[in-house]
């Protein structure tokens, strides 16, 4: 992985994203610090960052496409999208919703899908892999072949366990100790 692009985002996400208070997260857990990854994957550099070192867990994984649950899966799925566009790198994206629309064509799972391909879930962050185990359990049920978990920052507070019982292990960019270490390290 690009230590440089690596360093870089590190220093964004942190600058940008990353809060010390305690907080309640999406799971129900409390935690001392919260990260808000969306703020980075809208700024046009970080964006850029997070594609090229996702991409590169993508491929090194044999993925074919790529999706994860909306919302906070859609930026980085286009992220890694235009990152295998510059690399002429052949890869599909899709997002997943809640429930399947009641209108159009109802479907759950929008975008490029196909059943068949090697895919990998993704999110920008996991904690306890709630949402994206919805994901997980939506493409597999539309034939996906799920390979890989991708995350940008696993926070160690159950998700890889949680993805292990669904038979993956996940990657992440970062885990959240690093972002804690290097929030203090910057202060």
């Amino acid at each position: 992985m690009n230590s440089d692009y690596r360093k870089e985002l590190l220093e964004t996400l942190i600058r940008e994203c990353y809060v010390e208070r305690e907080v309640t997260l999406a799971s129900g857990k409390k935690s001392n610090y919260y990260l808000d990854c969306r703020r980075a994957m809208f700024l046009p550099r970080a964006a850029f960052l997070a594609g090229e070192l996702m991409l590169e867990m993508a491929v090194g994984a044999g993925v074919e496409q790529i999706g994860g649950m909306a919302a906070a899966a859609i930026p980085v799925t286009d992220a890694i999208l235009a990152a295998a566009y510059r690399h002429n790198v052949t890869m599909r994206g899709f997002f997943v919703r809640k429930e399947a629309k009641t209108h159009g064509m109802g479907k759950q799972i929008e975008g490029a899908f196909q059943s068949g391909l090697k895919t990998a879930v993704l999110d920008d962050t996991i904690t306890t892999g709630g949402s994206t185990i919805d994901a997980l359990k939506a493409v597999r049920e539309s034939g996906a072949i799920v390979i890989a978990a991708l995350f940008l920052v696993d926070r160690q507070e159950g998700g890889a366990e949680a993805f292990a019982r669904e038979g993956l292990s996940i990657q992440s960019v970062y885990k959240g100790q690093e972002l804690q270490r290097a929030a203090k390290e910057l202060a």
